[in-house]
Order: structure tokens, then C-alpha cells, then sequence
């Protein structure tokens, strides 16, 4: 087969759709897990949500700290978006086809909205820093401008580190069967299909995996560093348990979004690595953004406390209505 011409599969026009293999092939365990996914997709939305319009709702959270969570649960929102919809109608349907338009964008936007998150956790853990380390200056240092700032600087290095290898791999030539060995448009399985040697595009991905995950995750490591360190040295063990509340949260978010980020793509080759990449995958789509809004309610005194406040004035409202 000549580069860049697929192979007929089924009814479908030449080059126009992939068909992904998606999580498993027995009928039963799809309807199974439709069943599972559809309420935790739901859910995920809903505690996301909750996070967002709770910290614009009260006071209490309209402070550096929140608004960074606000953004962190809309990029969570916005990433299980890309790919669990997509995901649910083949479970329900049967139909695993994906057009190359969409397969494309839908791998673009997984990563672009991955690394951004990457970005945010890491000015998440250095906003932490500021205000533990540095509490007198804090308020001067992270004003609503700076937060901005930030925000938007995870965004523009998202797509400035991310474009380049996208671009390379759509322009690269792709043969048939165009099938993916995967439950959404991933680059692994896309890198398989190329008909031309990929080992230079994979070595450059694996650059800019380590400049962007790893650097994240050295930036949050050096952070939290110096926070333990100034911890140490708090003379009241209240006061470093009260400090280190504030971090704890972060720090199991970090861990889980990091560490499956890790596996799957901080390896400079992937051959024989794609069952293992589609089940941490799973959980890094599914699984991992519906926790995040729980860990942090849970976890955190100021959440709840404003989170019973907001229920008691939304009762009270609801009785003064209906009087």
C-alpha cells in the first residue's frame, strides 16, 4: 500500500474514518460500562461545576487559591469532555468510527487541555509556596491581575509546546487498516499507522513531554520543598498542621494527575506499551477528574464550611419564595 492511501474497510470511504477498538468487544460488558461512565461523567460535571460556582458564590473563596481551583475544575471539565462523550455513544451504539477531522482535534484538545493542567497544578503548588513562605507578601505578590496572568500563561505554553508535535504528526503519511488500538484518538496508536520511520517525531515528543510534565513536576517538587522546609521551622505544631491542610489536596490531585501522566508518556519509545496506555488512560479521563471536586471538598474545612452556608441561604431563599 502506498503512503498516505488507506484501505477500504467496511462501507466507508477511502481515508475518511478511523475505527477505534475501543475498551472491549463483548456487548454485554459495553452496556455495563455505559452504565458506570454515563453517572460518573455526570457526576464529574456536576462536582466541577459545584467547585467553580461555590468559590464565585462566597467571599471566603474569591482568593488566589480558589481562583486557580476554579480554572483547574474547568480544564477538568473540559478534558473528560473531549473524550467520554465520544466514548459513551460507542459503548451505547456499537458504532466505533471516528472521522479524521475529529480524531485529529480530539487528540489535540486532549493534550493541549492535559498540559494546561500540568501548568496550573504547578502555579497551583508556587501560589502555595507564596503563601506559606512568604504570607506578609502574598496578598502584594498574587493579585488578580498576576492570577490572570498565570492562567493565561498556562494556556499559551499549552498550545506553544503542543503545536509543534501535533502539526508534525498530521502531515506525516498514514496507512491502512486504519484501525486504532485505542478507546479514543491518542498518539500512540495514531504513530502506528504512520508508513514513514517515526523515531525522530517520537524522540521530539519525548523532548517536549520532559520540558512540560517533568519541568511541572520539578517546579512543584522545588516548591513543596520549601514549604516542608519552612514547616519544619514553624514553632507551633497547630500552626504546621493548619499550613500543611492547605496543601494536602493539591498534593493527592498532584499525585494522581502526574503519576498517570508519567506512565503513559514520559518513555521515548511506546512500542508494546498500548494496553497498559489505554487503562491508565481510562482512569485519567474518567476516573481521576471526578475525584479531583471530592478531594477537595472532603479535604478542606473552608469548602465545607462555605458549602453548608450556601445550602442554608439556598433554603432559606427557597422558603421565603414559596411564603
Amino acid at each position: 500500500m502506498t503512503p498516505g492511501r488507506w484501505s477500504e474497510l467496511g462501507n466507508h470511504s477511502e481515508g475518511t474514518e478511523f475505527i477505534l477498538v475501543g475498551i472491549t468487544d463483548l456487548h454485554g460488558l459495553q452496556l455495563l460500562l455505559f452504565a458506570v461512565l454515563l453517572p460518573t461523567y455526570l457526576l464529574t460535571l456536576l462536582g466541577n461545576l459545584f467547585i467553580v460556582v461555590l468559590s464565585l458564590a462566597d467571599r471566603r473563596l474569591q482568593t488566589p487559591m480558589y481562583y486557580l481551583l476554579r480554572n483547574f475544575s474547568l480544564l477538568e471539565m473540559g478534558f473528560t469532555s473531549a473524550i467520554t462523550p465520544q466514548v459513551l455513544s460507542h459503548l451505547l451504539t456499537g458504532q466505533k468510527t471516528i472521522s479524521l477531522p475529529r480524531c485529529f482535534s480530539q487528540m489535540v484538545l486532549y493534550f493541549i487541555l492535559g498540559t494546561a493542567e500540568s501548568f496550573l497544578l504547578a502555579v497551583m503548588s508556587v501560589d502555595r509556596y507564596l503563601a506559606i513562605c512568604y504570607p506578609l507578601r502574598y496578598p502584594a505578590l498574587m493579585t488578580s491581575r498576576t492570577c490572570l496572568g498565570l492562567v493565561l500563561g498556562c494556556w499559551a505554553g499549552s498550545f506553544l509546546f503542543l503545536s509543534g508535535p501535533c502539526i508534525w504528526l498530521l502531515l506525516l503519511p498514514l496507512c491502512g487498516p486504519k484501525v486504532l488500538n485505542h478507546f479514543f484518538c491518542d498518539s500512540t496508536p495514531l504513530l502506528a499507522l504512520v508508513c514513514t520511520d517515526t523515531r525522530l517525531l517520537q524522540l521530539f515528543a519525548f523532548l517536549v513531554a520532559v520540558c512540560t510534565l517533568a519541568g511541572a513536576l520539578a517546579v512543584t517538587a522545588a516548591s513543596y520543598t520549601c514549604i516542608i522546609w519552612t514547616l519544619l521551622h514553624l514553632p507551633s505544631a497547630q500552626g504546621r498542621r493548619k499550613a500543611f491542610s492547605t496543601c494536602s489536596s493539591h498534593l493527592l490531585v498532584v499525585s494522581i494527575s502526574y503519576g498517570s501522566c508519567i506512565i503513559m508518556y514520559l518513555n521515548p519509545t511506546q512500542t508494546g506499551r498500548l494496553d497498559l496506555n489505554k487503562g491508565v488512560a481510562f482512569f485519567n479521563t474518567t476516573v481521576a477528574p471526578l475525584l479531583n471536586p471530592f478531594i477537595y471538598c472532603l479535604r478542606n474545612k473552608l469548602v465545607q464550611q462555605v458549602s453548608r452556608d450556601v445550602l442554608v441561604r439556598g433554603r432559606g431563599t427557597s422558603r421565603h419564595l414559596r411564603v
